[in-house]
């Protein structure tokens, strides 16, 4: 077995070790010297920042690899063989970001587990997808790991739906006339497209019935498609028209491997294969530590820029520098998405050309 092997077989088994006092850094660790030698987009971006690799030995002085580089470059580890290109969405003319998967059946294996440690089995629930802007793609994470999601639920019931709002109306109210059955009802969609269906002219209050088993889970995103809205907007209008007390979300990227979830309020919990670090927003360098956090009440006070490490991220890079701006919780396993960053607001090292 190679490293490479070695170090995703560790990261499956996190759920067995995630008590031991620091394993998690100890293993982002050896994934961080592992892509700054097998990475050759990472390795010189280490060289530009005159980093050595073996002098880092805490998860904050990881340096991380700003997002903008998975729209310009290849970002993946040599000998890595490709086996899908999953693409960013972007209006026309834009540059998307492009990350190139050498393990399908890991991320496939990765999302199912993160999924079933926040809502249980995939056997129990029967999956509704609302996700046209994506499913006009073929090349979408979302889509790709949805769809693995709805196979494995084993239900006839669960399915795509593009723009026939009619047809999926039809099937919600089969499913909410059907008393007998245990399963819960998922329908995830992004932010628009939920939007529409909220606001359609079909009377919506026989979905009422499905209440105590309806989860719905947005995606974000209004795609260019409706005005944009605040997401405590988004929220209010959602569990107004389907009934229900809380908004579910789901935090994930093309460039990501793993999912955070939200079940209400935005605010995010990450599976054991993430950790979320917040960066000074004029310093791309300096992590702000989470052992300074204020109270719950001035949580907005601590706010920054959304480092991510995903340790399923083998095969690319495992610690990105998102445009996602954050503030921590007060219990350091889960923050709130708070906005994103303006090109303007963007400082430090511009080393686009690597």
């Amino acid at each position: 077995m190679g490293i490479r092997d070695e170090l995703k077989s560790a990261v499956l088994q996190l759920n067995d070790n995630f008590l031991r006092p620091n394993y998690f850094e100890e293993l982002a660790l050896e994934v961080f010297r592992f892509q700054a030698m097998q990475n050759p987009v990472y390795n010189k971006y280490l060289n530009y920042l005159h980093i050595n690799p073996l002098t880092i030995n805490r998860l904050d002085k990881i340096p991380f690899l700003p997002i903008q580089f998975f729209k310009h470059h290849r970002v993946v580890a040599d000998n890595a063989s490709t086996q899908m290109i999953f693409e960013s969405s972007g209006t026309t003319g834009d540059t998307t970001s492009k990350h190139f998967v050498s393990d399908l059946p890991f991320y496939e294996y990765i999302s199912q587990k993160i999924f079933e440690q926040f809502y249980g089995p995939l056997t129990d629930y029967h999956i509704i997808a609302l996700l046209p802007s994506y499913l006009e793609r073929n090349n979408s994470s979302l889509v790709y790991m949805v769809q693995n999601f709805i196979y494995r639920t084993y239900s006839r019931e669960s399915g795509f739906y593009l723009n026939n709002i009619t047809e999926l109306l039809e099937k919600l109210r089969q499913l909410s006339d059907n008393q007998q059955s245990n399963r819960k009802v998922l329908i995830i969609g992004v932010t628009f497209a939920l939007l529409d269906l909220a606001e359609s002219s079909e009377n919506l209050a026989f979905i009422h019935k499905l209440k105590d088993r309806l989860v719905i889970m947005e995606t974000g995103g209004m795609k260019g498609r409706r005005k944009e809205l605040l997401r405590e907007e988004v929220h209010e209008i959602l569990t107004n028209a389907f009934g229900i007390e809380k908004i579910h979300s789901e935090y994930g990227m093309t460039e990501l491997l793993s999912q955070g979830y939200s079940k209400g309020d935005g605010i995010f919990d990450l599976p054991r294969t993430m950790k979320v670090l917040l960066r000074e927003i004029n310093d791309p360098f300096k992590i702000i530590p989470t052992f300074s956090m204020p109270s719950m009440t001035d949580r907005s006070i601590i706010r920054g820029g959304i480092n991510v490490v995903d340790l399923a991220n083998i095969d690319s890079c495992s610690f990105i520098e998102t445009q996602d701006l954050g503030a921590y919780n007060t219990d350091n396993q889960s923050f709130s998405i708070i906005g994103r960053f303006d090109n303007s607001d963007i400082r430090g090292c511009n080393l686009m050309v690597v």
